[in-house]
């Protein structure tokens, strides 16, 4: 059947619905209350059933908001039986947040991936359309899965719609899907609507609804008998009111005119979380002065206020239930809630949020039980709802200890969902509380560490020290560690200065800690990189001998390696915890830890890592919400493709980076930018450019000056220094390196200046400096070593000794070429010309004919996984793996996964490194 006046939209939809095989989509449908948005969603679903697909739909529920994956619950019922077929890790994440089994808390991305994965099984059969109503009233669990979901789905034959009100907010809303946004009626369309449902209006009544509707459907049709009925006895026309309004007013105005009993029923089942009907009916009998029977229902029908049907009682649109909701007293209210609190049996979650709606007064058994429902939340994974249920349950506490502990934990599970206007309501809130000593500096803790504290003015680096210092003395050193872990990162994210530094330092060893604690080498390598690089060096070395290290310690050791410049360790620690990351789920950690992996890999020159391991943690942390690490990460992904010769997908990524960095003065995100410009104006030979924005980084004025960062970009300064006739110019600065050397056996810095020793030298001193710089242990940094040998090799030719350089020019030529490197690879060829030696062109490889994604899918299909095995380790489906690869294979000119092998270079033990942590459980 035709919606009147929406030709446009019913198109958009029918070519969505009839190229699901061929391509998967999503769609937000957004619009007012009342313009057509339901109507759409059921046109689609009813084109999708004709045409054979599957449709599972759900609907968000304002008074379910609370309550942990309800959305997700009503969605996968219909396939619920293909829970058993996913891996196990999944299941159980699935079976978990559904409450359905007893595990360990999973996180919410894991839980994601099992729905996809659960839902691109069903769709192997039979293409699926996935319909969400009121996408804006979702819990937010289901909201965040969802999301996850609806990003993925273009090579999935599968149609993902839904409905979200104009005017609220959704956390689908950060996946930043395409919008249909519905728009009025137009006039001709609106009046055809009116008459068809209004034939017999009045010809005064009749242009009334047309102006007060405005375009909107529902008001077109659901106006006109309120308009007839308010009409009569008066001549004075109502005030005006927003059409939401209007619309509510109406279905008052309806409700007033049903019986005492029928009025009483729709009041319940307003308030009601569930659709069941013979709920609604139980708790009704506790409350009516009347006895409610089926003719009491059928009134509600006929009105059109309710359907009923197969033991289920649905609001015909949700303006309806808010408006009864509205009208109802205080009361009246509680009366309802009681009631279904009494009546509802095995669900506890939704039996103690009814008691907790029902309880005006503070009372602590109902705080009690609400805490204990947040914990189930959170066990779940569902972090939104134990923030809720935390939230509320302080708002009933009556002792203010125990309400404060309850909305400092409300905030501190709010950090996780990304939302810092959530963190900072609970932590005013607190804070107006007469706080323990303790929750003061969960308080200050919690304010500086968000958003890596950059935009928190709570407490500087000192005041964090001192505050970690003072809550280890009253003996909670587990809160004194954590307080100094984020002090330690401002010292990362800011400069707070050398007094700073040392108190970080000084609190952080005075704690009762192992020595080898992954926390403790993590804040001294973040807050002193060179004085203590030798401490957290000989420790990381003992550590990583050791077998069995838990994900997230490896993780910390892998960002403290960085810091110090042991890139080889940063990488294999990295490397190491990314792999226990995926498989736990815990995406905002694998993003970090992939990043890592990826600063040590552009750092190495190992591009064929590096590549990937950008892009992929770029990806994830604008889908975990990390705006700072997602700049960082542009900017890492700049200097690779500044290491590729490509200056102006540079320029972008640079800009890019330093948009998120510049408003906080993130001096990471702005120090990796300054380094990326200068890397890609070196390649260029634009040498008087790369001096003057790499020689910003020594600058402790310049908001781009990083302690740590700059001791290992000193190899670039050097080189573009000596190319522009600048060398005199950094001296101090080569003497400020030369003195941190002294303090830390960096193994960055220490190559860095080697190289940059044999480049500043006379001739004199020359030979004997780049000897050294190569005979050095240089095994695991194969990009210095071949500058290093360019660089001899440009040196021997000058001194005429053409000969000489070749065997230097072509190993550095033949290194760059398999990094990748490219400005690097064509500036030996010139050498190599200039000596007097033809050099074969370079030729092209993966990394210059698939993206960053298709050469990270096809080194793990080299490295022998299957579709299911990279789509799990991805967090992608198997589906969409294999799309890719029907991609990957004609950019390379191979016609089957073996041969990816020989095509990509792969180490040996590449494939057995890649099944690391992956289930091969067969779906």
């Amino acid at each position: 059947m035709a919606l009147v006046g929406r030709a446009a939209e019913t198109k958009q939809l029918r070519v969505l619905v009839a190229n699901v095989r061929e391509r998967g989509a999503a769609l937000v449908v957004r619009g007012e209350a009342g313009i057509g948005k339901s109507a759409l969603l059921d046109y689609a679903a009813g084109r999708a059933l004709s045409s054979g697909m599957r449709v599972l739909a759900t609907s968000g529920v304002e008074c379910e908001t609370h309550l942990p994956y309800a959305g997700l619950q009503q969605l996968l019922y219909p396939i619920r039986e293909g829970l058993d077929l996913l891996p196990g890790r999944q299941r159980s994440a699935l079976l978990a947040a559904l409450g359905g089994e007893d595990s360990d808390t999973p996180d919410v991305f894991l839980v994601a991936l099992a729905v996809l994965s659960l839902i691109a099984e069903a769709a192997e059969s039979t293409p699926v359309l996935l319909v969400v109503e009121d996408s804006h009233w979702l819990d937010i669990s289901t909201s965040h899965v969802l999301a996850f979901v609806a990003r993925r789905l273009e090579s999935e034959p599968i149609v993902f719609l839904a409905a979200a009100r104009e005017g609220f907010s959704s956390w689908l809303d950060d996946a930043k899907l395409p919008e249909l946004v519905v728009p009025p009626l137009a006039a001709a369309a609106a009046a055809a609507l009116l008459d068809a449902h209004a034939p017999d209006l009045d010809p005064t009544l009749r242009r009334r609804v047309l102006t007060e509707a405005a375009g909107n459907p529902l008001a077109l049709t659901e106006l006109p008998s309120t308009a007839a009925a308010t009409a009569e006895g008066t001549s004075t026309p109502a005030p005006w009111l927003p059409l939401t309004k209007r619309l509510e007013r109406a279905f008052t105005i309806r409700l007033i005119g049903l019986p005492a009993p029928t009025r009483a029923l729709l009041q319940v089942a307003a308030l009601n979380d569930s659709p069941s009907l013979a709920e609604t009916m139980s708790a009704l009998a506790r409350v009516a002065d009347d006895r409610v029977g089926t003719d009491d229902l059928a009134a509600a029908i006929a009105a059109n206020l309710i359907e009923v049907e197969r033991g289920e009682l649905r609001f015909r649109h949700p303006l309806m239930r808010s408006a009864i909701h509205q009208s109802m007293s205080m009361p009246d209210r509680y009366a309802a809630h009681a009631a279904l609190a009494d009546v509802i049996a095995g669900q506890e979650d939704r039996r103690i949020w009814h008691r907790a709606a029902a309880t005006p007064l503070p009372d602590e058994s109902v705080a009690s039980q609400l805490q204990a429902a947040a914990a189930r939340a959170e066990h779940r994974g569902a972090i939104g709802s134990a923030v809720a249920a935390l939230d509320h349950a302080a708002r009933l506490s009556q002792d203010p200890v125990l309400r404060a502990d309850r909305l400092l934990r409300a905030a501190e599970l709010a950090v996780e969902l990304g939302r810092r206007e959530v963190v900072t309501n609970l932590l005013d809130e607190a804070s107006r509380s007469d706080l323990t000593a303790q929750q003061r500096a969960r308080v200050v803790w919690l304010r500086g560490g968000f958003d890596e504290g950059l935009r928190s003015q709570a407490a500087d680096t000192r005041a964090l020290a001192h505050l970690a210092e003072a809550v280890a003395t009253d003996g909670d050193q587990d809160l004194a560690v954590r307080i100094l872990w984020s002090a330690a990162q401002r010292c990362f994210w800011t400069e707070p200065g050398l007094d700073a530094r040392q108190q970080v330092v000084d609190v952080a060893e005075s704690l009762a800690l192992d020595e080898d604690n992954p926390w403790l080498l993590a804040i001294l390598a973040y807050a002193a990189p060179i004085d203590r690089g030798a401490i957290v060096i000989e420790r990381l070395h003992r550590i990583v001998a050791t077998p069995g290290r838990e994900a997230r310690m490896d993780r910390m050791l892998g960002t403290g390696a960085l810091m110090i410049g042991s890139f080889d360790l940063a990488q294999q620690l990295s490397a190491a915890a990314a792999t226990g990351l995926r498989a736990q789920g815990r995406l905002g950690l694998l993003a970090r830890a992939v990043g890592a992996e990826a600063s040590s890999a552009v750092q190495l020159g190992d591009l064929s890592v590096a590549i990937p391991a950008a892009e992929e943690s770029s990806r994830l942390a604008r889908e975990t919400t990390q705006p700072y690490l997602y700049g960082l990460m542009r900017s890492i992904e700049a200097a690779i493709s500044a290491l590729r010769g490509d200056a102006d997908r540079t320029g972008v990524l640079t800009a890019e980076a330093e948009q998120a960095g510049l408003p906080v003065g993130a001096r990471p995100v702005l120090a990796r930018a300054q380094m990326a410009r200068g890397l890609a104006a070196l390649g260029a030979g634009r040498f008087d450019e790369a001096y003057a924005q790499l020689r910003r980084l020594h600058d402790p004025a310049d908001p781009c000056y990083q302690v740590a960062l700059r001791c290992y970009a000193i190899a670039d300064l050097v080189d573009a220094a000596v190319h522009c006739g600048q060398a005199a110019a950094i001296a101090e600065i080569m003497q400020d390196m030369e003195s941190a050397a002294l303090k830390t056996p960096s193994p960055a810095l220490h190559a860095s200046l080697r190289f940059a020793r044999a480049l500043l030298a006379d001739d004199t001193e020359a030979e004997r400096l780049y000897t050294a710089a190569l005979t050095a242990d240089l095994a695991g940094w194969p990009f210095i070593r071949a500058r290093t040998q360019l660089a001899f090799g440009e040196w021997l030719r000058r001194q005429r000794r053409a000969a000489d350089s070749r065997p230097h020019l072509r190993a550095a030529r033949e290194t760059f070429d398999a990094l990748g490197v490219i400005p690097w690879s064509d500036r030996a060829r010139q050498e190599l010309r200039a000596s007097g030696e033809t050099s074969r062109s370079r030729d092209l490889d993966a990394r210059d004919r698939l993206t960053p994604q298709e050469l990270q899918i096809a080194q793990l299909a080299a490295g022998g996984l299957t579709n299911r095995e990279i789509g799990q380790r991805l967090y992608l489906s198997h589906r969409t793996i294999s799309s890719h690869l029907h991609r990957i294979f004609p950019k390379l000119g191979v016609a089957s996964r073996s041969e990816l092998t020989s095509i990509l270079h792969l180490a040996p033990d590449l494939a057995e490194g890649s099944r690391s942590g992956i289930e091969t459980t067969v779906m």
